[in-house]
């Protein structure tokens, strides 16, 4: 595995005190569990009840889960930490913040910022990241002399904090429903979908990179561009991501513009399906909900986003119920944590229906692991057991938070009692990069936040 800077992987075996692995029945909690890798970075063997850690073993103590999967980041976005916590305000109004950060940056920055944002991640036990990248040109929609600068950047920043991406490159054509982007938005902007393709053919996948697609939204991408987005995944069997009814107006807007919902508009050009990931889908019709569950469409909730900028809560419930996999993504990064994102599932549709016992604790697990890898075109990951890429991290079992529950019920205390900060270690590949809480690459992450950010002076 050559993801990062520190050497690539070599035969290794795990020792772990605790581990959540796939069973007949469902999943269960293991103890003492050997997990050999070898030099492919994928997972040869793994035993429970090995007995005490062996001389020559890597001992990670606590209980061992698949890596997580960030199905929907936008990097850039974590500069407006705080920021846009500032008084009230609303969603176009934390647009408008965001388009300021947005037009600082250039190749050189985004990937230092990009770096520190993956690398907490990393700090969270995400292990990889599906990023929904728009910012494609210069200000003014100058092309850089290479027109995949900013997607590079971000494929390097990956790489440098030892995690694996899925770059969704976006199309984003229209400041809504074919009217021409605005200032700030035409550095987002190829012209139209036809030059939008022919720029991402530039692109190729690596050791630790995988390439697929978005489509902004139905406003951003006219209609009858969106099945040239929707055939080129297609032709690639690569994912295809959309924003989806994040909001009422953009909703009325498609209405007003085309007679039809936002998700009856992406169905009749093609654009549903099991490799889309519809992400917030939060204000659905009954037949939106029926489109999207025939289609078998993959549904990427953002809790912690969607209610920072206060959208709603999505009918994630009913279209899990229906057959649509659910992943979970961080989104605008208001806070990076994949044990938020899980319990926030759960919490937000108790507070929604006044009842509990929506989703187990497996089940949010599998979320923000199996499901989610799939989703970003990683279906070899999300999984400890033979065959599939190693790549894990490893919670504390004796932090405040997360001691007194005997270990059997580690995914329920993952879930609903574990945060970001009892991420201990984390492998990608076979190779650990964080090791005691510490990133292995980027050993001051903090520092690497601040300084990125600061870079910016929006």
């Amino acid at each position: 595995m050559s993801v990062g800077r520190a050497g690539g992987a070599r035969t290794t075996t795990f020792w772990a005190q605790y581990a959540w692995l796939p069973h007949v029945n469902g999943p269960v909690v293991e103890q003492d569990v050997l997990i050999a890798t070898g030099a492919d970075g994928r997972i040869t063997a793994v035993t429970p009840d090995s007995g005490p850690c062996p001389s020559g073993a890597v001992r990670l103590e606590g209980l061992l889960l698949p890596g997580q999967a960030n199905a929907h980041s936008h990097a850039f976005h974590r500069a407006l930490r705080g920021t846009v916590q500032v008084g009230s305000g609303t969603f176009w109004t934390w647009r408008d913040t965001m388009y300021r950060f947005a037009g600082a940056l250039d190749p050189d920055s985004y990937l230092a910022l990009a770096t520190a944002v993956y690398a907490e991640m990393a700090l969270a036990g995400i292990t990889a990241v599906g990023e929904f990248h728009y910012l494609h040109h210069a200000p003014g929609g100058v092309r850089y002399d290479d027109p995949n600068a900013m997607g590079e950047a971000l494929i390097e920043a990956a790489a440098r904090a030892g995690i694996r991406i899925t770059l969704l490159d976006t199309c984003y054509l229209s400041s809504g429903f074919g009217a021409e982007p605005t200032k700030p938005q035409r550095r987002f902007s190829d012209g139209d979908a036809d030059a939008w393709a022919e720029r991402v053919d530039a692109l190729k996948p690596r050791e630790h990179a995988r390439i697929g697609a978005a489509i902004h939204s139905v406003r951003a991408v006219p209609a009858e561009q969106i099945g040239t987005v929707a055939q080129w995944t297609a032709a690639r069997r690569a994912p295809l991501h959309v924003h989806l009814s994040e909001q009422t107006a953009e909703n009325d807007a498609c209405l007003t513009a085309h007679g039809v919902t936002p998700t009856r508009l992406l169905a009749d050009h093609g654009a549903l399906g099991p490799r889309t990931s519809a992400v917030h889908a939060t204000h659905l019709t009954e037949e939106d909900i029926k489109l999207l569950t025939d289609s078998s469409t993959v549904i990427c909730m953002c809790p912690t986003t969607e209610r920072d900028l206060a959208d709603g809560i999505g009918p994630a419930r009913q279209l899990a119920s229906a057959g649509c996999p659910i992943t979970l993504g961080s989104d605008s990064h208001a806070v990076i944590d994949p044990f938020e994102e899980a319990r926030a599932l759960e919490l937000d549709e108790r507070l929604r229906t006044r009842t509990r016992g929506h989703w187990t604790a497996n089940s949010l697990l599998r979320a923000g692991t199996e499901d989610g890898h799939a989703s970003l075109g990683w279906p070899e990951a999300g999984r400890i057991e033979a065959g599939a890429l190693a790549d894990f991290t490893v919670i504390a079992l004796d932090s405040v938070r997360t001691a007194g529950p005997p270990s059997r019920l580690g995914a329920e205390i993952a879930v609903f009692a574990a945060s970001a900060a009892d991420v201990r270690h984390v492998v990608v590949g076979g190779r650990q990069i964080v090791e005691d809480g510490v990133h292995r690459l980027v050993p001051d992450v903090p520092g690497a936040l601040r300084s990125s950010i600061a870079a910016l002076s929006c």
